[in-house]
C-alpha cells in the first residue's frame, strides 16, 4: 500500500464527520509500519520476479531490472523523486522505465510505483494519470492500485471519486489488512456524506470480519459517534 507522510494532530482525535480527512490521515499515520510491511512484501515478491527474469532474458531486459531494482531501493527509503528520476549509479528511474521498455510488465510495474512516488510527493493528479494506467492483476496490486487512487481523489477534495475507488478496493481481492483497511476508509467517507447508517454497517462488518485488524481497533470509536 502505498505510506503517505502525514502529521499526527493529537493523540486523542476527536471524530467529527467534517474532519473526515483527517480521521483518514491520522489512521494512516497509526498504521504506517504495517502499511510499510505490505508494501515491503509487495517489492519483495516484485524483486524475485525480476531477479527470475534477469538469469533467462537478454541484456537490454537485464538492464531494465537492474534500473527497476534501484530505484525500488530509493523508493523504500522513502526517496521518491530520486526513485522517479535518478536512482543513482546511472541507471534508469521509474519514468524511464516506462518511457524505454513500454508495453512490457516492467513498465507496468514501475507505473504503479511513479503512481505512489507522486502520491507521496503531494503531486496528486500525476499519481492518477499514473495508476490509472496500471494493468492490476493478482491478490494485492488491483486492491492497492484502487486504494491508491481514493487517496489522491480525496487529497483533490473529489470525495465521490475516492469513495468509488475505496469501494473497488474494498471489493477487489479479499485481504486480512488491506480489505478492513480501505472498508475502514470507505465508512469515513460515508459519514463524510452524511450517510451514518451506511457508515455504521461498515463498521460493523469490519468488527464482525476482520476482529484481528489494526482497522477493528478503531471501530468501536466510530460505532460510538
Amino acid at each position: 500500500m502505498a505510506k503517505r507522510k502525514v502529521e499526527k494532530k493529537s493523540e486523542e482525535t476527536i471524530i467529527d464527520i467534517v474532519e473526515t480527512r483527517d480521521n483518514i490521515a491520522d489512521y494512516i499515520d497509526k498504521n504506517k509500519g504495517l502499511v510499510g510491511g505490505i508494501l515491503a512484501g509487495i517489492i519483495l515478491l516484485v524483486g524475485g520476479y525480476f531477479l527470475y527474469q534477469y538469469a533467462i532474458v537478454g541484456p537490454k531486459k537485464r538492464d531494465a531490472v537492474a534500473s527497476m531494482t534501484k530505484a525500488q531501493e530509493q523508493f523504500a527509503k522513502d526517496s521518491f523523486a530520486l526513485a522517479l528520476e535518478n536512482p543513482g549509479a546511472g541507471f534508469e528511474g521509474f519514468l524511464d522505465i516506462i518511457e524505454n521498455y513500454s508495453g512490457t510488465p516492467t513498465a507496468n510495474t514501475a507505473k504503479y510505483y511513479a503512481g505512489v512516488s507522486y502520491l507521496n510527493l503531494g503531486r496528486y493528479q500525476d499519481a492518477i494519470d499514473y495508476l490509472e494506467d496500471v494493468k492490476a492483476k493478482g491478490a494485492i496490486l488491483p486492491i492497492m492500485k484502487n486504494g491508491n487512487l481514493g487517496d489522491a481523489y480525496s487529497e483533490l477534495n473529489d470525495f465521490d471519486k475516492a469513495l468509488s475507488f475505496y469501494k473497488k478496493a474494498a471489493n477487489a481481492k479479499e485481504n486480512s489488512f488491506l480489505t478492513p483497511y480501505y472498508m475502514n476508509k470507505l465508512a469515513l467517507l460515508e459519514m463524510k456524506n452524511n450517510n451514518v447508517a451506511e457508515a455504521q454497517k461498515i463498521f460493523a462488518e469490519i468488527k464482525k470480519e476482520y476482529p484481528e485488524s489494526p482497522a477493528a481497533a478503531e471501530v468501536e470509536k466510530f460505532i460510538i459517534k
